[in-house]
């Protein structure tokens, strides 16, 4: 008897439970029509410059590396030729296997200080952007080469080999004092005239010092440095670059 009496029960809360009308069922058919969920269009998210990097096999260094901060410097107007233009830009690319290097530089750099982390200013520039940096350079074209390569020629930079960047100290929310800034064109900037400039009292010892520690890191982990620009780090060759890889477009 006990066992009949609990299946009355339930059969009559269970059909006494309050049943949705056909206007409720018709309105909530209408607020999912009026309102749908949004989707997200990775499409849409990713700019065309950058879908290209990624088809000609270039990585994106902020998936590769932990920790790596990007702040593109031709995505904004704060350099040499004071125009944007990477556009919707903001990631930086590199050659897979150059992207790898840079992640040992990373590590190199955390064992200098956990505080420290390479900021990259710039990584791949496609031909396309360096023909507007050449032809949008208010030189004479025997001089421009001194200030951008000449997209026939093509620079490091365009194989996707060569970074730009620096030392950011996170704890400190700034970068290091390196004596002059990305793109400052002039012996201040010229790791091949610290010397004659430390005499000179144009930079001190200690923007020197933060200097060697990103040439340290950089070149422990195979990349080689030019003489006039501190910020700038090359993983090839000219000739190497030309054999292995491809002008990036």
């Amino acid at each position: 008897m006990r066992g009949l009496f609990l299946v009355v029960l339930i059969l009559f809360f269970g059909c006494s439970a309050p049943q949705k009308s056909d206007q409720e069922i018709f309105s909530e058919q209408q607020r999912k029509v009026l309102n749908p969920v949004p989707e997200i269009d990775l499409e849409v998210q990713v700019p065309a410059l950058e879908h290209a990097l990624i088809d000609q096999g270039l990585v994106n260094l902020e998936e590769v590396i932990p920790g790596i901060k990007v702040d593109l410097k031709y995505s904004t107007t704060d350099n040499f030729f004071g125009q944007d233009v990477y556009g919707d830009l903001t990631r930086a690319y590199l050659q897979a296997e150059v992207a790898e290097r840079l992640k040992k530089a990373q590590e190199l750099l955390k064992e200098v200080s956990e505080d420290y982390t390479l900021l990259v200013y710039d990584g791949v520039r496609p031909a396309s952007v360096q023909q507007i940096l050449w032809d949008n350079l208010d030189k004479p074209d025997s001089v421009k080469p001194l200030y951008v390569a000449d997209p026939k020629v093509g620079s490091l930079h365009n194989f996707g080999v060569a970074v730009d960047l620096t030392i950011y100290d996170l704890a400190a929310d700034s970068t290091l004092d390196m004596g002059t800034t990305y793109d400052f064109f002039g012996y201040a900037a010229y790791p091949d005239r610290e010397k004659q400039m430390l005499q000179e009292g144009v930079i001190s010892a200690h923007q020197v010092a933060n200097r060697q520690i990103l040439r340290k890191v950089m070149t422990g982990a195979g990349f080689t440095g030019i003489g006039s620009e501190w910020w700038h780090f090359n993983a090839y060759s000219r000739k190497e670059a030309g054999d292995k890889f491809e002008i990036v477009n």
